[in-house]
């Protein structure tokens, strides 16, 4: 009796041992496979951030995994854009989005890509931490707009189909007056993109002047045999007016009897072809007021506003305006601790004069809904920029274009919702799915030839190399 039980608590301790050998030999087995895998991952992401790294897109692995498969669920949404495109016709208010590509500087703060563009949509992917601080996710916010540009759209594209009609629209001759707005977070790219349609305006405005009118076209269009270029350019610094085509003379902003505002002392320089008009045009770029700030090493401090007009060479009178304007760059409160007193005043000033633009863009673009032409209040007085363009927003024979432009960078998400916010207020939602834009629409009856490069009467790339 006691040997029997003897053997049986001994038969039941081996195999309590042998479960227990099993169970640790399972357990590493599992570790062993735990750390092939975890070195398996290890490999793939290191794979991964050098891929990302060679692509120029540093920074966390994590938010970019996300925002990738966000990518590809949503890959062929984006409506494209042909340079061959081409419009007869343009809405009085276009309001598009430009990004940029990644820069050296945000590469080097390991920023990752947080703008994604879909045209006409663009999305902006904010990295965020759950209250845990550990569980990380995505909040996509998104905007539509007329168009939207990513980084690989050169700047051709977007001239062809946001500002070339402005071109045609001040050449018909009738006193229309068209602006083209850069606006945008400073180091976004707004210079770069206007300097560059400068020099497409300067080749394709000479290239309409130079053709000669049909049976068909209107005999008020404008013509090299009827009128002249002249060109002014001026910038906004501080609340003061400087000339930058005459040594940055000091200037008045004036009101006449009848309402009109002019800037008394204002030059006027005349440009007989794209060679002379480009001169101008680089010549008031470089006298522009610039200043380092924590975003740009040469950020625009001032708004400068250059005036190509279309003059009739017997009477002198205006019959076409196209102003481009590049708009200083905007900041936030919390982007100005490190600034002294001078630049803290010039942000203040620069954000009041973009928040009354703001306001008179959307007066414009309901009274073109509307159909009621200038007859609703446009706040032109709320300061001196928008006094200066006062014909822009009250004539009814106004055109506007605002390109707005994207900084990619993650660190950068705050600002791009700003802006797009911005530009989003003064469309109000009035963009349809088509893209098309709300407003009177402006038909432009004079047919553009088109010839091939090398036939054309100017080349641009030949007067700027």
């Amino acid at each position: 009796m006691n040997s029997s039980g003897a053997r049986r608590k001994t038969s039941s301790g081996l195999n309590g041992k042998g479960n227990t050998r099993l169970r640790i030999e399972k357990m590493e087995a599992e570790r062993k496979e735990r750390r092939r895998a975890m070195e398996e991952r290890k490999q793939k992401r290191a794979a991964e951030e050098k891929a990302n790294l060679e692509a120029g897109n540093p920074g966390d692995m994590d938010f970019i995994g996300m925002i990738r498969r966000w990518r590809e669920e949503r890959s062929g949404q984006a409506k494209p854009l042909m340079s061959s495109d081409k419009r007869d016709s343009h809405h009085s208010l276009c309001i598009c989005v430009r990004k940029r590509p990644v820069n050296d500087k945000e590469r080097e703060k390991l920023d990752h890509d947080s703008i994604t563009v879909l045209n006409p949509t663009v999305w902006v992917h904010s990295a965020k931490l759950r209250v845990d601080g550990i569980t990380k996710y995505m909040d996509h916010s998104s905007f539509q707009l007329d168009y939207a540009f990513d980084e690989k759209c050169n700047t051709q594209l977007l001239y062809e189909a946001t500002s070339r009609p402005l071109v045609e629209f001040s050449c018909q001759g009738t006193g229309g007056r068209a602006t083209i707005f850069a606006y945008g977070q400073t180091g976004s790219g707004k210079t770069f993109t206007m300097s560059a349609i400068q020099e497409l305006v300067a080749r394709d405005l000479f290239q309409l002047l130079s053709e000669e009118l049909t049976e068909e076209d209107d005999p008020k269009f404008c013509t090299l045999d009827n009128c002249h270029v002249v060109i002014s350019f001026f910038e906004m610094y501080g609340g003061s007016i400087q000339d930058l085509l005459n040594q940055r003379q000091r200037l008045k902003v004036l009101e006449d009897g009848k309402g009109e505002v002019i800037v008394a002392g204002l030059s006027e320089r005349q440009a007989n072809d794209p060679s002379e008009l480009l001169k101008l045009l680089a010549e008031g770029n470089n006298a522009r007021t610039t200043h380092t700030t924590e975003a740009n090493d040469t950020s625009s401090r001032s708004h400068a506003i250059c005036q190509i007009m279309l003059r009739d060479n017997k009477n002198d009178r205006l019959r076409g305006k196209l102003s481009l304007v590049d708009l200083a760059g905007s900041e936030r409160g919390t982007d100005t601790k490190s600034h002294n007193s001078q630049r803290r005043a010039e942000s203040a000033d620069i954000n009041t004069s973009l928040l009354s633009l703001k306001e008179c863009i959307r007066a414009l673009d309901k009274n073109a809904s509307s159909g009621g032409g200038s007859s609703g209040h446009v706040p032109y007085r709320g300061s001196k920029l928008t006094l200066i363009l006062k014909d822009c927003f009250t004539s009814p024979k106004a055109m506007t274009t605002m390109i707005t432009t994207l900084s990619p960078g993650a660190s950068s998400t705050d600002h791009s919702l700003n802006t797009l916010r911005y530009a989003d207020r003064i469309k109000e939602h009035k963009v349809g799915a088509s893209g098309k834009r709300a407003g009177s629409m402006v038909k432009l009856r004079r047919k553009v030839k088109t010839a091939k490069p090398q036939q054309r009467l100017y080349n641009v790339d030949s007067l700027t190399s």
